[in-house]
């Protein structure tokens, strides 16, 4: 019997790491798949082997998005389940980094988690019931030297799911914010010291999330290897 109460799932943000991972974990959950990125002809082989659909889209351009939700929703039906497992991460030292590569990395780490949520945020008030997830990172919670613009974006896309479920949740949406605190491991490289977040495992704790009942649902959860320090 399936114990998770929803049926179709958009990913947005499908690379060859944790999106597919979710890809295979919520196919076998039996959910309908959409997955998303840039360029759906990269998708063709976990889309294959999932059964999942894929489709194009610019995270950061709201006409871009609302025709994702709209040819989504013709080819799975109603969707339920939104993941933004979107990011850009770019490093420099604060005097030398290029304005316009700041700001595209904050569109697409947090602007982009916006208009996603919003698309989401019309059907499930509708529906009285969803599931909204971000995938964060270790810079969602404190920011590194060289770093500001991963965190600058991180930490207000957390703001974002923070206040999505303050917003949603009275109305039976699930919001809720995934913390990758540590380095993810590489599709298909072995890890024997198991130091790395294995994309399996992470899409495992998506699948927990789902499985929830709301009188006890999760906002936050933090993931990071046995071996790494907090």
């Amino acid at each position: 019997m399936n114990d998770i109460p929803y049926r179709a799932a958009l990913i947005v943000g499908a690379g060859p790491g944790v999106g597919a991972s979710l890809a295979r974990r919520f196919s076998a959950a039996g959910l309908k798949v959409g997955l998303v990125a840039r360029d759906a002809q990269k998708l063709g082989a976990i889309a294959a082997e999932t059964g999942a659909e894929g489709f194009s889209a610019d995270a950061t351009d709201p006409a871009s998005v609302e025709l994702l939700f709209q040819a989504a929703e013709k080819t799975l039906g109603e969707i339920d389940v939104v993941v933004y497992n979107v990011g850009a991460r770019i490093r420099g030292k604060l005097a030398e980094l290029e304005p316009e590569a700041v700001r595209q990395a904050i569109e697409i780490n947090a602007f982009g988690g916006f208009l996603v949520a919003r698309e989401a945020a019309r059907r499930f008030e509708r529906l009285g019931r969803g599931a909204l997830f971000f995938t964060g990172a270790t810079s969602s919670l404190k920011a590194y030297a060289i770093s500001a613009p991963f965190a600058m974006g991180k930490f207000a896309l957390r703001a974002l799911a923070q206040s999505a479920a303050r917003e949603l949740g009275p109305k039976g949406v699930h919001v809720a914010h995934v913390v990758i605190d540590g380095v993810i491991r590489e599709a298909g490289r072995a890890d024997p010291a198991d130091a790395t977040l294995e994309p399996d495992a992470i899409a495992d704790a998506y699948l927990d999330l789902l499985r929830q009942k709301r009188s006890a649902w999760s906002f936050e959860v933090e993931l990071r290897p046995w071996s790494e320090r907090f």
